[in-house]
Formats: structure tokens, sequence, C-alpha cells
């Protein structure tokens, strides 16, 4: 089975060009505004304030990032980054199970989502306001959706999953699902899915939408 999600858009952007990779006080504002977003909202969080907890001077922080937006930005790199390396891993250890495999792919990315609440909702806050955050974010869910189509795709291919609407239209639909639920799941919004079920009605949805079942049999990939 293709994965159902996608890994992190590759390359750097402009806005970290010009920043040494794996310098300690980019490190430092990183965790710094994580520390901050885990206390307070975005709005309520200055540069004074990443400047000061990353042990650095205001001017020093402007070398490594143009504004605290770009630092939640580089935060969202970050965890998607580790959402993909925890998929990967999950999908190895599934094996051939077509069931575990989606399974393990949807748990991966939940689970890293929902270790990092601060961020999705630092995120959140900027995707009305900021361009280059809505860019941001279409570039990953677009490669979740292009990933989950080919998916989609091979399951059709091998005859496995029946033929029905386009690929991709439903992977844009299922991966706006998953966007939407495990949001407001963790934002502790309303009406939301108790934490505990919510990979299992999600997978339960995608099953039945890719194959007309949640019990797909197995395959050799």
């Amino acid at each position: 089975m293709a994965a159902p999600l996608p890994a992190p858009p590759g390359g750097s952007r402009g806005r970290r060009a010009r920043r040494p990779s794996g310098d300690d006080r980019e490190r430092a504002i990183l965790a710094t505004a994580e520390d901050l977003l885990e206390q307070r909202p975005l709005a309520d969080i200055s540069v004074d304030d990443l400047a000061r907890g990353a042990g650095i001077s205001r001017p020093t922080f402007y070398f490594y990032f143009p504004s605290k937006d770009a630092v939640v930005l580089a935060l969202l790199d970050r965890v998607v980054e580790e959402a993909h390396a925890s998929r990967s891993a999950a999908l190895r250890r599934a094996g051939d199970d077509v069931r575990a495999s989606w399974r393990a792919a949807l748990e991966a990315v939940r689970s890293t989502f929902a270790a990092h609440p601060a961020v999705v909702s630092a995120v959140a806050s900027l995707l009305a306001t900021s361009a280059e955050v809505r860019g941001l974010w279409s570039t990953v869910m677009d490669g979740f959706v292009e990933d989950t189509a080919a998916a989609i795709e091979a399951e059709r291919a091998r005859g496995a999953a029946p033929d029905g609407p386009p690929a991709r239209d439903l992977a844009v639909a299922l991966n706006w699902m998953n966007e939407r639920v495990i949001h407001v799941t963790y934002a502790g919004q309303t009406p939301a899915l108790p934490p505990e079920d919510l990979v299992d009605v999600l997978l339960t949805v995608w099953l039945r939408t890719v194959y007309g079942t949640d019990r797909p049999g197995t395959t050799t990939r």
C-alpha cells in the first residue's frame, strides 16, 4: 500500500537562507517559542520575549528570523518533519497488513500534532492574516493530498479498491477531514471526538471511502 500521508515538502525557503544550520541560538529561539506558546497565545508574545528567553539580544534575533511569525513557520516545519519520520517508522512496523498500515500512518500524524498543540494553535491563529503561513500550510496539505491520491490509485490498480470518484477528489476530502477533526479535538472546541476514539473513527471513514469496507484484505508490497 502506498503511504496515505506524505513526506513534508523538501528544500529550504528564503526565510532560512542566511541562517547557519544547526546553530544553538536558533534552537534556543525555537525552544523558547514553543515553551511560551504553551503558556500564552502568540499575540501576547513579543520578539523581546523570544530573544530574552533564548539569551540573545533583539538584533541577534533578527539575524535568525525576520519576525515571530517566521519562528512559528520554522516550528511548523519541524513538526511536519517529525510527523514524516514517525509515519515512515510506523509503516515499516506495520508490514503487509493494509488496515494496519493505514492506521499506523494516521496514528503517527495524529500523535505528532497532538504532541505540539501550542504550535498547531499558533499556526491556526496566523492562517487568517499571514500569506506565508497559508502558503506553507497549503504546500503541506497538497503533499498529503498527492500522496493519498497515489495510494488510492495504486490500490485500485491492483484490484483491492473499487473504482469511484477521482482519487484526488477523495484525497482532498479525506485530508481536510483529518485536518479539521484533529484540530477541533485538540483545540478543545465542540463538538469534537474523544481523543481516544479519534484514530478509530478516522480509519473507519478512510477505509470505507477507499475500499467500501473497513476490513480490507492484506497484500504484499
